[in-house]
C-alpha cells in the first residue's frame, strides 16, 4: 500500500492542525496505521495507532488528551487530530501502516511508509 501523508504546517502553540494519511488502495481497511514524527537530531517516535477498523487507538503519555485519531475506511484516509500543540510537538511527522488489527511502538513492525509531512509549532 502506497501512504500519502499531508496536512502539516506551521500553528502557534495551543493551535490545532489535522494531518492525514491517504492510501493508494481500497483494502486500506485490512491495516492497522500508526503515526511516528521525527524531530531534528532524534529518533523517530510512535506517537500513535489506530486498529484496523478505528475502534481502538493508543497514544504515547505526551499527547493523550490533546491528539486523537481517527479513519474513514470508505475515503482510505486515517487523521491525526492535533490540539493543544506545543513547541516539543514540532517534528516530520510519518504515518505507516502495517498488516495487523493493531498498531505497535517499533518502527520495525511497520512495512509500509508516508513520506512525511512537517509540522511547526511556534512559541
Amino acid at each position: 500500500v502506497q501512504l500519502q501523508a499531508s496536512g502539516g504546517g506551521l500553528v502557534q502553540a495551543g493551535g490545532s492542525l489535522r494531518l492525514s494519511c491517504a492510501a493508494s488502495e481500497r483494502t486500506y481497511s485490512n491495516y492497522a496505521i500508526a503515526w511516528f514524527r521525527q524531530a531534528p537530531g532524534k529518533e523517530r517516535e510512535f506517537v500513535g495507532a489506530i486498529s484496523r477498523g478505528g475502534t481502538q487507538t493508543t497514544y504515547i503519555n505526551s499527547v493523550k488528551g490533546r491528539f486523537t485519531l481517527s479513519r474513514d475506511n470508505a475515503m482510505n484516509t486515517v487523521y491525526l487530530q492535533m490540539n493543544r500543540a506545543k513547541p516539543e510537538d514540532t517534528a516530520v511527522y510519518y504515518c505507516a501502516a502495517r498488516t495487523s488489527v493493531m498498531g505497535a511502538s517499533p518502527t520495525t513492525e511497520y512495512g509500509f511508509w508516508g513520506q512525511g509531512t512537517l509540522v511547526t509549532v511556534s512559541s
